[in-house]
C-alpha cells in the first residue's frame, strides 16, 4: 500500500523509534568516535540529545506534524550535548521550521524539511568539516530532493534517503584520512544513519535489532575501541584548546537592551577563543559548544545577554590521557633540546611566530594576560631541556620570570615588550648556542627594531600636553603616544612619519588587525611606497584585536 503522507501521530512514532534505535546503538557509536577531538562520547551525546527531543514529543497530543516537529526541535535544543548533539539539534531545528505550518507531510515536504535542516546545521558550525555528520546529512538531503521529484510513496522515499545516508557514511573515510587510518566510519554520521533506520523501520512496521551491522562489523568496533584509535596518533600536548565547554544563556531583557544579540556576531567573537564551535539560539536561549583554553572568557561573553545555565566543562587533555592509557606504562617521549614559548593575540600573528620557530604560542596579550600557570603549562608542553620565553608585553614579563623559576627544566625569559621585538628576537635564535648566549643575543636583537601600534582611546584624556578624545585613534611609538586623529589612516600616517628614518631604516612590516579592510591596507601601502621610495614593505594579516596596526621598522 502506498503511503502518500504522514500525519503528526506517525511522525511522533518515527521520532520515538529513531530515538530508541539510537539508544540501543549508542555504545557502538561511542566506539567509532575518532575525530576530531578526544572527548569520545558521540553516541552518548547524540542519544541524550535525541532522548530529550523524544520526551518533548511524548507530551504532544495534537495530530499535527508541524507541532510535533517544533516539540522535537525544542527538546533537542534544551538537551543537546557535545558537538554531535548540537548539530543534531540544528538538523531537526531546520526540519521543524520547514514543516511547522503543515498538518501532514508528503515526500516533497519531507525533502524540503531535510534540506532546511542541512542549511541550518551548516550555518551553526563555524568551520564545517566534510566527512562528518554534516556530510551524511547533506548528501542524503540532496538525494531526498531528487527522490521527491518522482516518488510519492513515503516508505520508498525514506528507503532511498536511508540508502543515501548509508552510502555517504561509507565515503567518510575518503574525506577524513584519520578515519581511513583507523579503519572506521564517522561516528556522528553513523548516529544520524541509525536515527534514519529507526524512522524507516517504523514506517514499515518493523522492529529494529539491538545492534546494527549496516556500516561496521563487531571486529571493527572492537578494533576502534580497544586496539587502535585516532587518539593514538596524537599527543596530549598537541591539544591546543583543552576544555570542552558547553553552556546555555537564558535571555534577559535588561541585558539585551544594553547589548542587542546578533547570533553571527556572537559566533565570530567566540571563534577567537577556540575551535569546534557551535552557536544556536531561539527566542529564549543561546546554546554554545566550544573547545577553549579559557572557558571562563567564553562564558563572560555570553553573560552580556542573560544568565548562564546548564554549564559543563571537561578537561580533554585528561580524557585523552585516559583514552591512550597511563603514560607511566609507556616509553616516555624524549625531551627536545630547545623549546620556545611566546605570547600573542590573533591567528595571523600566531602563525607568524610559529613560522619563526615558536613551539607554543599562548593566546594572550593586551587585556588578556596569561598567568604564571598558563606559562608554566606551556613550558611543560614544549617538552624540552631548555626553554626560552618571549612575553611580548611588559605586563607579562613578571609572570614569565616566575614561570621560568618554577620550571623543572632550564628556562630563561627574553624580555620582549612588543610583537615586533619578539619577532626580531626569534631571528637571532641559535639552536647550537647555550641558553644564556641565546638570551643575550636575542635580547640585543630585539632592541634594534622600532615598535608602533595604532589603537583607539577609551576615554577623554590629556597626556604630555596632547588632548585625546574618546573614540579617536592613537599612534603609539615604544609606549609613547605620538599622534591622535579621528581618522585611522591619518593616525597611521603620522605615526609612521615619527618612526621612519629614511637614512637608516630599510624595511617596515605592517601587521593588520581583525577589523582592517583590504582597502585600508592598500591605501596605507600606497602612501608608504610614495613617501618612502627606498623602503621595503612587508604586510601580514595578524587578526589581532584592539590594535588596527602593529608596525615594525628596522
Amino acid at each position: 500500500m502506498t503511503v502518500r503522507e504522514i500525519n503528526g501521530t506517525k511522525l511522533a512514532e518515527m521520532v520515538l523509534q529513531g530515538s530508541q534505535h539510537l539508544k540501543a546503538n549508542s555504545q557502538m557509536i561511542d566506539a567509532l568516535n575518532v575525530f576530531p577531538v578526544p572527548d569520545g562520547d558521540t553516541g552518548t551525546n547524540m542519544n541524550l540529545s535525541m532522548t530529550s527531543g523524544a520526551e518533548e514529543v511524548k507530551k504532544i497530543s495534537e495530530n499535527h506534524a508541524g507541532v510535533v516537529g517544533q516539540a522535537l526541535a525544542k527538546g533537542l535544543l534544551m538537551g543537546a550535548r557535545g558537538n554531535s548533539g548540537v548539530i543534531l539539534s540544528q538538523l531537526f531545528r531546520g526540519f521543524s521550521k520547514a514543516c511547522e505550518q503543515k498538518e501532514a507531510l508528503t515526500t516533497k515536504d519531507l525533502a524540503e524539511a531535510f534540506q532546511s535542516g542541512v542549511k541550518t546545521a551548516y550555518k551553526a558550525v563555524m568551520k564545517p568539516v566534510e566527512g562528518t555528520i554534516l556530510t551524511v546529512a547533506r548528501e542524503s538531503g540532496e538525494a531526498a530532493e531528487k527522490l521527491a521529484e518522482q516518488e510519492e510513496d513515503v516508505v520508498a522515499f525514506m528507503e532511498g534517503v536511508t540508502k543515501a545516508a548509508y552510502d555517504s557514511l561509507q565515503r567518510t573515510p575518503d574525506l577524513l584520512p584519520v578515519l581511513k587510518e583507523v579503519g572506521v566510519v564517522d561516528s556522528g554520521g553513523q548516529g544520524l544513519l541509525t536515527i534514519y533506520e529507526g524512522f524507516l523501520a517504523n514506517l514499515k512496521g518493523e522492529e529494529m535489532p539491538e545492534m546494527t551491522s549496516s556500516s561496521v562489523s563487531m571486529d571493527e568496533m572492537v578494533n576502534a575501541e580497544h586496539h587502535k584509535s585516532a587518539q593514538d596518533f596524537m599527543n596530549t600536548e598537541d591539544i591546543e584548546f583543552g576544555y570542552c565547554t558547553e553552556f546555555m544563556v537564558k535571555f534577559e531583557e535588561e541585558k539585551l537592551q544594553e547589548n542587542p544579540y546578533d547570533e553571527e556576531q556572537f559566533r565570530e567573537e567566540l571563534s577567537r577563543h577556540g575551535d569546534s564551535l557551535l552557536v544556536v539560539s531561539d527566542e529564549e536561549l543561546i546554546k554554545v559548544h566550544i573547545h577553549a583554553e579559557y572557558p571562563g572568557d567564553t562564558m563572560t561573553l555570553g553573560q552580556r545577554y542573560g544568565s548562564l545555565i546548564n554549564m559543563k566543562i571537561e578537561n580533554m587533555r585528561e580524557q585523552h590521557t585516559s583514552i591512550v592509557g597511563d603514560k607511566k606504562t609507556s616509553k616516555p617521549k624524549e625531551l627536545a633540546e630547545y623549546g620556545i614559548v611566546t605570547v600573542a593575540m590573533g591567528d595571523g600573528i600566531k602563525k607568524l611566530f610559529e613560522s619563526l620557530g615558536a613551539n607554543v604560542v599562548i593566546q594572550g596579550g593586551q587585556t588578556m594576560n596569561p598567568s604564571t600557570k598558563d606559562i608554566s603549562d606551556a613550558i611543560e608542553q614544549v617538552h624540552a631541556k631548555q626553554v626560552l620565553i618571549l612575553p611580548n608585553n611588559k605586563n607579562i614579563t613578571m609572570a614569565a620570570e616566575q614561570a621560568a623559576e618554577l620550571a623543572e627544566v632550564d628556562a630563561l625569559v627574553v624580555p620582549s615588550k612588543t610583537i615586533p621585538q619578539g619577532m626580531s628576537a626569534l631571528l637571532g635564535f641559535n639552536p647550537e648556542a647555550d641558553l644564556t648566549s641565546n638570551q643575550e643575543e636575542m635580547s640585543a636583537l630585539m632592541k634594534q627594531v622600532k615598535s608602533g601600534q595604532v589603537t583607539y582611546a577609551v576615554r577623554d584624556t590629556q597626556i604630555d600636553g596632547m588632548t585625546i578624545e574618546k573614540g579617536h585613534f592613537m599612534g603609539i611609538l615604544e609606549g609613547d603616544i605620538k599622534a591622535t586623529q579621528q581618522d585611522q589612516f591619518e593616525t597611521a600616517r603620522k605615526l609612521l612619519e615619527e618612526m621612519i628614518d629614511e637614512d637608516e631604516d630599510e624595511i617596515v612590516t605592517i601587521i593588520s588587525g581583525e577589523e582592517v579592510t583590504q582597502e585600508d591596507l592598500d591605501q596605507l601601502e600606497a602612501y608608504i611606497e610614495e613617501q618612502f621610495e627606498d623602503l621595503e614593505v612587508e604586510i601580514h594579516h595578524g587578526g589581532q584585536p584592539i590594535y588596527s596596526y602593529i608596525f615594525a621598522v628596522e
